[in-house]
């Protein structure tokens, strides 16, 4: 046996020092920024979508519910946490999605890391796709399942691993809009080949709702798939709907079940009453008016378009994220630092958070950027490049 080496106190997280040093060689050190209630920038980096997060509307009502309910939820749902507030929301999000039930959690992380855990098992293989939602990563870890993630966007693949599989039950995974580079997953036959292989489906429409389908339905109801009984949906309440919080959509004898078996449901303090409330009007807003989807995919495509023009290495984004590659970890931080100086907050995201190991800025378009912001967005982000990051 090994002895334990004797460290004094003050020694004892030395190693975290030596790790520091190595993320600061590969350039991977990352640094909070916070902003001021007011930025001056704009704001290209969030996931606002619909540029609801401000508006009047949506910030009144969370206003209204903390005064009314309080400033926190007080407790877990199963305790003394759930609200009508919360009933209310659960049954607008499955109503408007076209599912059976909803079940509000209070992070999109959480609805994720609750799905995985609850639809699976020790005798269960979940097949994923390798870009999903690092949430989903994390559930497939705690799922005591069988687990594979298979090539990106290849259903051959998700259909040889279910047909291989040694485990009675299945459940494939994907989101629906990667969050990275912003492409759509091929959903309609990834629906298909589970049926094929007596597999569920789990969707994260985290990107696709509020973006895709009529109204923003979600890319899972643009594919016909939103009342299925063997697909269920997560989404979260902090893009499109600019609130907090996440949810899972479905059949509802799944939901009752998620009810009795998620512990990132039964042991996590309730969504708080202002974020529930924002995110229950902003839906009422998206249901009035039903055109900002549209303007957001416009405005992406309108601003990939006209960046790949200028030569730089552009995604054409199915829905509002676009991913412009860098020629290295250093020079996308120093790309998103001299967007910032000029006026325009851009994502800079790098290994490990970009599953291909490419770095890179991540922009996200919102439904109510003008015609002069993305002029405005091309001409900086083009005259920041560094060399090599044109095609």
């Amino acid at each position: 046996m090994t002895e334990s080496p004797q460290l004094p106190p003050e020694n004892v997280f030395d190693w975290l020092d030596a790790e520091a040093e190595k993320r600061a060689a590969a350039g991977l050190v990352r640094r909070l920024r916070p902003r001021p209630a007011q930025p001056e920038e704009l704001d290209l980096a969030g996931n606002d979508y619909l540029g609801l997060a401000r508006d009047k509307r949506v910030a009144g009502a969370a206003a209204a519910a903390a005064l009314r309910w309080g400033s926190g939820s007080t407790g877990s749902r199963l305790v003394t946490g759930s609200l009508e507030l919360h009933t209310e929301l659960e049954l607008e999000l499955a109503r408007f999605c076209g599912a059976q039930a909803a079940l509000v959690f209070s992070s999109g992380f959480a609805a994720n890391l609750g799905a995985v855990t609850a639809l699976s098992g020790t005798e269960s293989a979940i097949v994923t796709d390798k870009y999903i939602h690092a949430s989903l990563i994390e559930g497939c870890r705690l799922s005591r399942a069988d687990v594979a993630a298979v090539a990106h966007s290849t259903p051959s693949a998700i259909q040889h691993a279910l047909s291989t599989r040694r485990k009675p039950r299945a459940l494939v995974i994907t989101d629906s809009v990667f969050s990275v580079d912003g492409d759509l997953a091929p959903l309609g036959e990834l629906a298909g080949i589970c049926r094929e292989n007596g597999a569920a489906l789990l969707v994260d429409d985290a990107h696709g709702f509020g973006v895709l389908g009529e109204g923003g339905r979600g890319a899972v109801h643009a594919a016909g798939l939103s009342s299925a009984p063997d697909v269920v949906t997560t989404v979260t309440l902090s893009k499109s709907l600019g609130a907090q919080g996440g949810a899972v959509i479905g059949p509802r004898r799944v939901i009752k079940h998620l009810v009795d078996t998620a512990r990132s449901f039964i042991f996590d303090t309730a969504l708080a009453p202002a974020s529930a409330a924002a995110a229950l009007s902003a839906l009422g807003v998206l249901k009035s008016e039903p055109d900002l989807p549209g303007k957001v995919v416009e405005n992406a495509g309108n601003l990939a378009m006209q960046l790949k023009a200028a030569g730089l290495r552009a995604s054409l984004p199915d829905a509002a994220v676009i991913s412009v590659q860098a020629p290295s970890a250093e020079a996308a931080v120093a790309w998103a630092e001299s967007c910032a100086e000029h006026g325009i907050r851009v994502g800079c995201f790098r290994p490990p958070s970009v599953p291909d190991g490419i770095s890179r800025l991540r922009l996200t378009a919102r439904a109510d950027l003008t015609e002069a912001d993305l002029d405005r967005a091309v001409k900086v982000i083009t005259a920041s490049a560094p060399r090599g990051a044109t095609a």
